[in-house]
This record gives C-alpha cells, sequence and structure tokens, in this order.
C-alpha cells in the first residue's frame, strides 16, 4: 500500500494558492498511484472555512477513487464524523474506532486541549484498541517534544505545550507509523522507541513568510521507510546576496546568477548586503537599487537593499596603508576578507 500524507493546507476559498496546492497534492496522488491520501490536521483555516467550502470539497475530492482520511487538527477542530466531504473520504474522529483499508488500520487522534500527561494515558487507552495482525498508524496534530522548534514554526498559533507528545510516549505500543501535522517548517522524520516512525511533512504551501523553501510531502510504501517528496507548489525562498567591495563584476549580474536557480513558484525575500565601490563599478547606491528592483521583479516580493557605497573608505590614505600591510602577510588566509570588513566597519563608524 502506497500512502501520501500530507497536513496544515489551512484552506479559506478557491482561488488563491492553497486551493491551487491541494489541488498538485491530488495530482501527485495519482500520478503516484497513491493507494490513500492522509490529510493530518488544519486541512481548513478556521471550521467556518470547512463549512463554505464543504460543497467544492465535495467536488473535488470525489473525482478520485483512492479513499481520503481527513484529521480534525486545532484550526478545524469542529469537523464531525458524519459530515459528508465527499465520495471516499473518512474524517477520524474517535481515537479508538480505526478506518481499516486492507490490512493497515488507521487511527485519528483528533484535536482536544490537553496537557502531554492525558495524551499519554490516551496513547496507553490506544494500545488495547491496536490489531496485532494490522500494520498499525496513527494520524496526530500537535507538537512532538524532542523536535527543537520556535512558536513560529507552527505557523500563526500562539498556545504552549499544544497536544504535546514524546517519542518514549510509543514504546511499548505498538504503532508502525505517526502521521503528524502541525509543525509546518520543514519536513521531520524521528525514529521510534520500538521501530517505526514519526514524520511531519511540513506544510505543502507556504502559509506564512516563515515557511521557505520549496515544500515537500510524505510518500511511502507500507513497511517502508517514510520519503519526502518535492512540490511544485507557491513557496517562500529566503536570498542573500553580499557585495564585495574588492570585486569588480557589477552586482546587478551577481544578484542574476544568484536568482536564475530560484524555482518558478518560489516568492523571493531578497536581501542585498555588504559594500560596493561607485566608482569601479559605475553606479550609486539610487541607481544601483533602481536595477535590483527592475531584474527583480516580479520574483521578489520583498526587496531589502542593506549594501553600502564605501568609496570614501577605499580612498582614504590610512585604510589603503592597511590594505597594502594585510596582503603583504601570508598568514590571515581566508580569513583576510573578515579583517578587511571589520576595518571598513570601524572606519565608517569612525566617519560618522
Amino acid at each position: 500500500m502506497k500512502i501520501l500524507h500530507s497536513a496544515d493546507i489551512h484552506l479559506r476559498r478557491t482561488d488563491d494558492e492553497r486551493w491551487e496546492a491541494l489541488q498538485v497534492l491530488l495530482s501527485v496522488a495519482r500520478e503516484q498511484k497513491a493507494d490513500v491520501f492522509v490529510i493530518s490536521g488544519d486541512l481548513f483555516h478556521k471550521d467556518r472555512d470547512a463549512e463554505m467550502l464543504r460543497p467544492k470539497i465535495r467536488e473535488l475530492f470525489s473525482k478520485n477513487e483512492f479513499p481520503i482520511l481527513i484529521l480534525p487538527g486545532n484550526h478545524d477542530a469542529r469537523l464531525i464524523s458524519d459530515m459528508y466531504f465527499g465520495r471516499n473520504v473518512v474524517l477520524l474522529t474517535d481515537l479508538f474506532q480505526p478506518c481499516i483499508i486492507g490490512n493497515v488500520a488507521f487511527y485519528g487522534f483528533a484535536f482536544e486541549p490537553m496537557d502531554e500527561h492525558r495524551v499519554l494515558d490516551r496513547l496507553q487507552q490506544l494500545s488495547r484498541h491496536l490489531l496485532p495482525d494490522h500494520t498499525n498508524i496513527l494520524l496526530f496534530h500537535g507538537e512532538l517534544l524532542d523536535v527543537m522548534f520556535k512558536r513560529s514554526d507552527v505557523g500563526d498559533d500562539d498556545e504552549s505545550g499544544y497536544m504535546p507528545v514524546r517519542l518514549s510516549f510509543f514504546r511499548e505500543i505498538d504503532i508502525d507509523y505517526v502521521l503528524a501535522g502541525h509543525f509546518h517548517t520543514r519536513f521531520d522524520i524521528r525514529p521510534l522507541p520500538d521501530e517505526g516512525y514519526f514524520v511531519y511533512p511540513g506544510s505543502p504551501v507556504s502559509i506564512t513568510r516563515r515557511e521557505t523553501g520549496r515544500r515537500k510531502v510524505n510518500i511511502f510504501e507500507v513497511g517502508s521507510p517514510p520519503e519526502e517528496y518535492l512540490l511544485d507548489t507557491p513557496h517562500y525562498e529566503v536570498v542573500y546576496v553580499t557585495l564585495d567591495p574588492f570585486d569588480k563584476t557589477d552586482p546587478l549580474t551577481i544578484i542574476k546568477e544568484r536568482l536564475n536557480p530560484v524555482h518558478p513558484n518560489a516568492k523571493v525575500l531578497l536581501t542585498v548586503d555588504g559594500y560596493f565601490n561607485k566608482d569601479t563599478i559605475g553606479r550609486n547606491e539610487k541607481s544601483l537599487a533602481d536595477g535590483i528592483s527592475t531584474i527583480a521583479y516580479p520574483q521578489c516580493i520583498e526587496i531589502r537593499n542593506e549594501f553600502r557605497d564605501i568609496q570614501q573608505v577605499l580612498d582614504d590614505e590610512l585604510f589603503t596603508v592597511f590594505l597594502g600591510k594585510l596582503e603583504a602577510r601570508n598568514d590571515f588566509g581566508i580569513r583576510q576578507n573578515h579583517i578587511k570588513e571589520l576595518v571598513i566597519r570601524a572606519m565608517i563608524e569612525a566617519k560618522k
């Protein structure tokens, strides 16, 4: 059995990037011949979005031959099992009532406000309901405390200790896979204590600007490790360019080269810092900023110009003498550029 596992799509309407990402996920499931599509929480951004989008979701989901299993997360916690989201769609709302497909039993740990002690207690209760002759898979939406992450890694949520769980909670519990959601930032996989895997796929589309880099989904064959699969969905990409005042290359050429390999669906957050000599490149700060805006449009949605023209520093006799002595020595190696930058910064401060 092949499973496609995603989470944290946070649907709000049908004309935005999140809806587009859901369509991409369904296309990937069909192309990869997935037998089951699992959504581990927060399919919708709010409960009212689930109600508003339900007719369109029914239409979209009913076109697929594979089952779609949905777990309520903290953003769509009011989803209940008798809501109809389309043919072959199952809402997992009762932890002790699995959805059995072939020899695989899917259990859903739906959202409830609880601390880690209660989470552990529920998992221990679950252990008595697991099927020993099946592969047991748990859908979970919460925070794995073994992963060091910031509150910003879970989107806009600011709750502390939301549905907290530890890998040690699964010791002597016959769970083969924990397919989790709530952790937006990246694909993350951890081994369970007694074999098996705990995996976050990360959000399949950037929900906030903190979720950078090409997005991923988890696709795997039951019995094999989870595997990340790169998606062609909209996402934020951070690009830094640091200018070297001793490099005679046109900065716009450097920036173009850095932007060329960026994925076409990336929305770039560009920062250009460092120093340049206007006499060398033939541009002042304003003309350089204008040039960057021209070549960066429309892929760069944010441009931070933090560079400085330091022609006056480079022409300063004191700096020229220092530079000559620095370059005459061979014992600094690759630290020479760092030393030059420190001296440049010091002289800029001294000239204020």
